[in-house]
């Protein structure tokens, strides 16, 4: 409405200029408003909420705030990561507080062992490991799946319900511990992830020597 009354808006170049400019703003604007749209598409859809423990493509962390232009996630190393919504709803988004099951959602990790090892002892170290990882549920019981059977080795799965999907990877560390105790006390080689050697001795790391200097034994 005002733009007839601006001096020289009648003039070719007060014409060009406005269009270069309407151009710059539709193009800037753009970017705005697919933020926005994807903010709002994210806010209906409602996949995470605050205080969720999610995988947002790389960026894994408990989700902060969520905002119509970005989602703020603080990861397990207490960096605060702001994701664009656009990159948000592009990316593969896992949400480890939801689970379809009552019991919650599943931490798994996998190793491969030789073909040496008879299956069911490995089945046995590994709900071994889990029964003495803190943070993993008792019920419903952890358990094991065959992966693959692969051409020098079998891969096993262990799964087992976790307590607070927030402390994930810690569990996951306590867990990955557990399982070397548990197979080098009895002897069994982990051939994870690519051992194809057989050696004369096992690949193993007896008990007496599990606490070489620096290594301090944990107070009982």
């Amino acid at each position: 409405m005002a733009y007839p009354y601006l001096p020289g808006s009648g003039t070719e170049a007060f014409k060009g200029v406005s269009v270069v400019l309407g151009v710059m703003i539709s193009l800037g604007s753009s970017t705005i408003v697919g933020q926005l749209f994807s903010g709002f598409m994210l806010l209906y859809a409602r996949v995470f909420k605050v205080g969720d423990f999610v995988r947002i493509g790389d960026v894994e962390g408990t989700v902060d705030a969520q905002g119509l232009f970005a989602t703020k996630i603080t990861t397990p190393w207490n960096d605060e990561m702001s994701i664009p919504n656009a990159v948000v709803a592009s990316s593969t988004l896992r949400n480890y507080s939801r689970s379809k099951s009552p019991d919650g959602p599943l931490l798994a990790t996998r190793v491969t062992i030789g073909y040496d090892a008879a299956w069911r002892q490995v089945e046995a170290l590994l709900l071994l490991a889990a029964e003495r990882t803190e943070g993993l549920k008792r019920a419903p019981a952890p358990f094991v799946r065959h992966w693959s059977l692969a051409d020098f080795n079998v891969e096993y799965e262990l799964n087992a319900h976790i307590e607070r999907p927030e402390e994930r990877i810690a569990v996951l560390t306590a867990l990955h511990a557990n399982v070397q105790d548990a197979f080098n006390e009895h002897g069994v080689r982990i051939m994870s992830p690519h051992d194809l050697g057989d050696p004369a001795s096992a690949k193993v790391v007896p008990p007496p020597q599990w606490y070489p200097g620096p290594a301090r034994r944990k107070a009982e």
